[in-house]
């Protein structure tokens, strides 16, 4: 019996076979009522039909271009909003998209952690709620710093929220929610506010298990210390303003030429723009213990005369020549020349 049992090597030089078989007798014998094959020729070959599996559990309900536009528009939002918590916590905050993917609502509500922060967004005029969620494992060295902590964050508390921290969070949404809104402005004017915030996210049903989402995923880095920011935007929320999402995406990478109009706009916003006004009367030196003796009173005297102009800086940069008096009461000074031509570098002249 053991030698009636073939050898791999046996099956596989049989299946061979078999293949150039069969491909030998479709090449040789034509099709009945077919055109006859020429000796020597191959017969076409046919395309090979690429196969792509569909799963009726995740469907692809939002397109490639409004995936794309959202990217796009995310990205310049991560820069400002991550400038903006920087200022907020007066330390570097470093924030990253990392991935624009459309799931259903199970699967991302399942994929958090309990307990988390799970903040229900209200953006008029979309239908339904958004969902902001911030990772406990950013969101605690973040309220430690805001509460005047150190660089050192302690262990993360797997707990709700206290009303204290409530609030502190309240201004971390509030930053997201000002450069969100900001980043959709060219899309759609966004009346963006938060509706209330939950620590259990199985608790919260906004929409079907099976309803797809799209969910947007940054990274922030506070020093060594790395957590996650989801925005969940659920598809009937966006699908009537879906034609406006496809639209922006070539309006982000466009460039258009000023027109008098615009130049008119940025001027007009630039004139109301404040700008640092510096006169200085004289400059001197004096020793270390001279300082220390000063008192009210005393008189220090400089070699500048009173005759001369005055030097008037404008944001650090010498622009006039000025004397000093008085009008109306108040400390004043009258320009004395037109601005003053800015020094040439001289690498500029060579």
């Amino acid at each position: 019996m053991a030698d009636e049992v073939l050898s791999q090597s046996e099956v596989e030089s049989l299946l061979s076979a078999m293949e150039s078989h069969s491909a030998k007798a479709a090449t040789t014998a034509p099709p009945v009522g077919g055109p006859t094959m020429v000796a020597g020729t191959r017969p076409p070959l046919r395309p090979r039909e690429k196969v792509t599996p569909y799963d009726f559990k995740r469907p692809e309900r939002v397109g490639k271009e409004q995936m794309r536009a959202l990217q796009s528009l995310h990205e310049g939002f991560g820069r400002n909003f991550g400038a903006a918590l920087s200022a907020l916590l007066r330390s570097i905050v470093e924030v990253k998209l990392t991935s624009v993917d459309q799931l259903t609502y199970g699967e991302f509500v399942f994929s958090l952690e309990n307990p988390t922060c799970f903040n229900l967004l209200r953006a008029e005029p979309l239908e339904g709620n958004l969902i902001l969620d911030i990772n406990p494992s950013i969101l605690y060295p973040i309220i430690d710093r805001l509460l005047g902590g150190g660089k050192d964050a302690g262990p993360i508390s797997r707990r709700p929220l206290t009303e204290i921290e409530l609030r502190l969070v309240g201004r971390i949404t509030g930053l997201f929610l000002h450069e969100l809104k900001h980043a959709w402005e060219g899309v759609l004017p966004l009346k963006l506010s938060v509706d209330r915030v939950e620590s259990n996210p199985q608790l919260v049903q906004i929409v079907p298990p099976n309803e797809v989402v799209v969910l947007i995923s940054f990274e922030l880095a506070l020093g060594d210390l790395r957590g996650m920011i989801n925005l969940c935007i659920p598809f009937n929320a966006i699908e009537r303003v879906s034609s406006r999402i496809a639209a922006n995406s070539w309006v982000t990478y466009g460039k258009t030429s000023s027109t008098p109009e615009t130049r008119a706009a940025l001027g007009k916003r630039l004139d109301a723009a404040q700008v640092e006004l510096i006169v200085t009367l004289a400059n001197t030196k004096i020793t270390t213990a001279d300082l220390i003796g000063l008192r009210v009173g005393d008189i220090v005297t400089t070699d500048k005369d009173i005759h001369q102009p005055l030097d008037v800086a404008v944001q650090g940069a010498s622009k006039f020549h000025a004397t000093a008096g008085a009008f109306k009461g108040s400390k004043a000074i009258r320009l004395e020349s037109p601005p003053l031509a800015q020094p040439t570098s001289p690498a500029a002249k060579g």
